[in-house]
């Protein structure tokens, strides 16, 4: 049996993918797998910023498109880029175990320390820039869109003084001896979902080993951190997000952030078992949102 795996076509992407194809060539050697890679809408458009042109739907919709249309059978995403609402026919059907899930500073060539004064950083996301302010208050935050290397390359040339990036990219690369800091997760509370990789497929598909792919703590974190989110009605725009952790008795921890119209940041955090993770991080939201 063949089983073709979707993918967008960065080099990060395809490393994620190759991931997810080992181990299912570990739970079936037999099956025979093709790796289907394709550039998205959110991939082509960069001299925009993703709220700009649509959101975080550019970087799946192809993909979804494919599973539809038969082209491939799963399809392999990096879960802070996926939307929070989905296509009732593509449930996720897995959750990898999570990488660090961390956010970074890397510095531009030759230099040790972030300016104390000044200096440009470079994100695409609201959440990081919202965040990273309390650390470089006089900094600039300029937007950056590309894949990892296309940003790494900008740096590089001199055109930010540092960027802000996930660990785990950086990490499934081998590009971490980069990092020059990383922030712990209370200090920049990550995207939901990063760090985890989600594995798509149709509704209708036979697949009985793709629950062996599935983390059951990263899902229940997965889990409470997207519905706080979507109780939030956030996406790439909204700086909203939410970080959850697994407790060896099965209690979930989560801290979120949610930035108010007026630009008031407030955090808050909240714990309970993991089977109710759901309603976890839509209860958390609510008290945030003063609900």
């Amino acid at each position: 049996m063949k089983l073709r795996i979707g993918s967008r076509a960065s080099r990060l992407a395809v490393a994620q993918a190759q991931q997810v194809m080992a181990a299912i060539h570990a739970i079936d050697p037999t099956l025979e797998l093709e790796l289907v890679t394709m550039t998205t809408t959110g991939d082509q458009v960069l001299d925009k910023t993703l709220d700009q042109i649509g959101g975080k739907g550019l970087f799946v919709k192809e993909l979804d498109n494919a599973l539809l249309q038969r082209e491939i059978d799963i399809a392999v995403h990096s879960l802070k880029d996926m939307p929070m609402e989905q296509h009732p026919l593509l449930p996720l059907a897995a959750f990898s175990a999570r990488e660090d899930a961390r956010d970074v500073m890397v510095l531009r060539p030759g230099l040790e320390k972030f300016p104390l004064k000044g200096g440009i950083i470079g994100t695409a996301s609201n959440r990081r820039a919202v965040q990273i302010k309390e650390f470089y208050p006089t900094a600039e935050i300029r937007p950056i869109r590309g894949n990892l290397q296309t940003r790494l390359e900008k740096l590089d040339r001199g055109e930010y003084d540092g960027l802000l990036l996930a660990a785990a990219g950086l990490k499934r690369l081998g590009l971490e001896g980069r990092v020059s800091r990383y922030f712990n997760t209370d200090q920049l509370i990550p995207a939901a979902g990063q760090g985890i990789l989600g594995i798509q497929c149709r509704m209708d598909a036979d697949l009985p080993w793709i629950g062996q792919l599935n983390d059951p703590a990263a899902a229940a974190c997965a889990t409470a951190e997207r519905a706080f989110v979507r109780a939030l009605d956030g996406g790439c725009s909204s700086p909203s997000c939410a970080h959850a952790t697994m407790k060896p008795n099965g209690i979930l921890s989560m801290v979120g952030l949610y930035v108010d119209e007026k630009g008031e940041q407030k955090r808050a955090a909240i714990a309970g078992r993991s089977v109710r993770a759901a309603q976890l991080g839509e209860n958390l939201a609510n008290r945030l949102a003063g609900k």
